[in-house]
């Protein structure tokens, strides 16, 4: 279990280095591919690099307390805790989630490891190197914390839904369903 500090520490040192390129889709399923770097903490010159998949499912429209309902699978227990700090830390910055629902599925079984032995700097260069060459439109490249890499996925989360969520509610508007 992280401490509030660690979590703290994530959430404002996690970086998104490449976007996808697009956002979640209104009335279907969207799926991210990831790759998160970060340096070991207690190696000097080692950096990992954890590649998985998220996946968005369609938004809905959702009744006020409805975020509790919200499942967490594959995330450790107290996921749920750290969940509800973010979206009250949300609601607090002004930011209204009130009325679509995200549905994220985090497959742990999809994340594979690799442990680089290497600077940051020279390994981060390399990943979006490799991103450019290759185009792929729906990976994110994240910067993030080795031992609290899952807030970083979570944050990471959390901006995808607050960059689509204009567009999904001008789509749920536009079919006059809100």
């Amino acid at each position: 279990m992280h401490s509030q500090d660690n979590i703290h520490y994530a959430l404002e040192t996690t970086r998104v280095l490449r976007e996808p390129d697009r956002r979640i889709e209104t009335f279907g399923e969207t799926r991210f591919e990831f790759q998160l770097i970060s340096e070991l903490m207690d190696r000097v010159g080692e950096v990992r690099i954890r590649t998985g998949e998220v996946e968005a499912q369609r938004p809905r429209i959702l009744r006020p307390d409805a975020f509790r309902e919200i499942e967490l699978e594959g995330f450790n227990p107290s996921a749920r805790a750290r969940f509800d700090k973010m979206v009250d830390k949300f609601r607090d910055e002004g930011k209204d989630l009130a009325f679509l629902q995200y549905g994220f599925q985090f497959k742990r079984g999809d994340v594979h490891e690799e442990i680089i032995h290497d600077s940051m700097d020279a390994v981060r260069e390399r990943v979006l190197e490799d991103i450019r060459r290759s185009g792929n439109p729906s990976r994110a490249i994240i910067e993030g914390v080795d031992d609290a890499w899952e807030i970083c996925i979570l944050k990471f989360s959390f901006d995808m839904i607050l960059r689509s969520h204009e567009i999904n509610a001008f789509d749920f508007k536009r079919r006059g369903l809100i």
